[in-house]
């Protein structure tokens, strides 16, 4: 009985010993990035389960932002494809940096910054007005005067970052146009490849919001005369008048 009862426990050690051991062998099982979803054959289409037969063969999802949607057939020729994801992708990028900054001045000026102008169609202007442009009304940040130097600055800032862009780097070191990386990404956002596909896809998508906000900031300029934080308050003041309705049928450019 004794014997029996010693070998019972040997095993009972022999087996809590092999459990623990599997258990600290075992490793979590990798999670798939998020970004899967949005590349390659199994994609999220542009017409969800229903896009079966409606996305052409040349958009496989190779690249970001790709939904499967091309019905003029614009992106079927290689080397237009490519020019247009370059087009699309800096129109998008400056769209985002355009949007914030007409709605940001708006929204500071009605939160107590005092600026000269805020509505940014005509923030401009004040460049041409005596002692000139302050830069967030602020005469320490930035203070222009010259209409010819603020653009001379511009053309040449702009041209060094552009020519840095095309030509791969300052010497053409051959980095990727479109995602050159290294002095272009000081946060070091694409060191993870899957975080980076998925930043690719966010990117595009919300550069695409982007331009068609800037586009409709642009038409509220020309029927309003108003900026969108001004329209945004008026309308949710009173939606039943303050709508694209009520200007429909008495457009007149303002």
């Amino acid at each position: 009985m004794a014997f029996a009862l010693a070998s019972r426990k040997a095993s009972s050690s022999v087996v809590c010993a092999a459990a623990k051991k599997a258990t600290k062998a075992a490793k979590p099982a990798k999670v798939a990035s998020k970004g899967i979803e949005f590349y390659g054959p199994d994609r999220v289409k542009w017409l969800g389960p229903y896009s079966a037969g409606s996305t052409p063969e040349y958009l496989t999802g190779e690249f970001p932002g790709d939904y499967g949607w091309d019905t003029s057939g614009l992106s079927a020729d290689p080397a237009t494809f490519q020019r247009y994801r370059e087009l699309e992708l800096i129109h998008a990028r400056w769209a985002l940096l355009g949007a914030l900054g007409i709605v940001t001045p708006e929204l500071l000026a009605k939160n107590g910054v005092s600026f000269g102008e805020p509505v940014w169609f005509k923030a401009g202007a004040q460049i041409f007005q005596e002692g000139g442009l302050n830069y967030l009304g602020n005469p320490s940040l930035i203070h222009a005067q010259s209409i010819i130097a603020t653009l001379a600055f511009q053309v040449i800032v702009m041209g060094l970052a552009e020519g840095y862009r095309v030509n791969g780097g300052p010497a053409g070191e051959g980095l990727d146009p479109l995602y050159p990386g290294e002095a272009f990404d000081p946060l070091g956002l694409a060191d993870d490849p899957d975080s980076f596909a998925e930043l690719k896809v966010k990117e595009i998508k919300n550069g695409r919001l982007a331009m068609f906000s800037c586009f409709g900031f642009f038409v509220q300029a020309i029927v309003t005369g108003k900026g969108p934080i001004e329209n945004l308050t008026e309308h949710l003041a009173d939606p039943a008048s303050q709508n694209a309705f009520s200007f429909a049928t008495k457009f007149t450019p303002q």
